[in-house]
């Protein structure tokens, strides 16, 4: 039987080959792999879904299994034009800086004393062992939650579940209650869990402003005897 491969970015040709390969692999074979991938692309002949299909796992490709110290947990892509590229909360240079975004960069800037840069753009966070990962990796275009229930959250559990597997301790940083409903696949006795509310405007003022996520992070590496993460992001 052919074995299958993450799909490669190829806006990422830079990328080394990935190493989440080998321990994924096994999904690609399951029924329900079939069933979303035909999900998906009826999607994508019907209309617009992001992120492009290049772009879908940049996360597993920006951020290797071997490197990932940090996972931060989002939902589903932005379902607008030109938003979403396969980091969760990042958008590309260019692109205007969504609200959740926005609050984050500030509670950044509170905590850390970053100064948000003019872009949203999360690749530097990414290149340093922070996974960026969202539940569900594709939505239909102006249409919110549209792919959750297909598929998405079989394969991220077990993406979630993998990182739970690795010896050196990880930070996961779960933000609202879809997120932290995850934490029952955590290992929190080798790993470190920070959990608050969503930087959603919706939900900031209760609970995510003032909970100094990226400090609380890099004290955790600190205490594990790792670098802590460089949360400026460059203009």
């Amino acid at each position: 039987m052919m074995q299958r491969t993450i799909p490669r970015a190829t806006t990422m040709a830079s990328v080394p080959t990935t190493d989440w390969n080998p321990v994924l692999r096994a999904e690609f074979e399951q029924p329900y792999w079939t069933e979303l991938q035909t999900f998906v692309r009826d999607e994508r002949q019907r209309g617009p879904v992001y992120p492009p299909h290049d772009e879908v796992f940049a996360a597993l490709h920006l951020t290797s299994l071997t490197s990932t110290r940090v996972v931060i947990l989002g939902q589903d892509p932005y379902h607008g034009p030109g938003q979403a590229h396969g980091l969760c909360f990042s958008v590309r240079r260019g692109v205007a800086v969504p609200p959740s975004l926005r609050n984050m960069l500030q509670e950044l800037r509170d905590d850390l004393g970053c100064e948000p840069p003019s872009h949203g753009n999360l690749e530097h966070w990414a290149r340093q062992g922070v996974l960026l990962l969202n539940t569900t990796l594709t939505v239909r275009g102006g249409a919110a939650a549209s792919h959750q229930g297909h598929g998405w959250e079989t394969f991220t559990d077990r993406v979630i579940s993998t990182v739970s597997n690795k010896t050196t301790p990880v930070v996961f940083v779960l933000w609202g209650a879809a997120s932290r409903k995850k934490r029952t696949l955590i290992n929190t006795t080798r790993h470190v869990v920070i959990e608050s509310a969503h930087p959603s405007p919706l939900s900031a003022h209760n609970g995510f402003f003032g909970s100094r996520p990226f400090s609380r992070v890099n004290a955790a590496l600190r205490e594990s005897g790792q670098e802590p993460i460089d949360w400026a992001i460059p203009d």
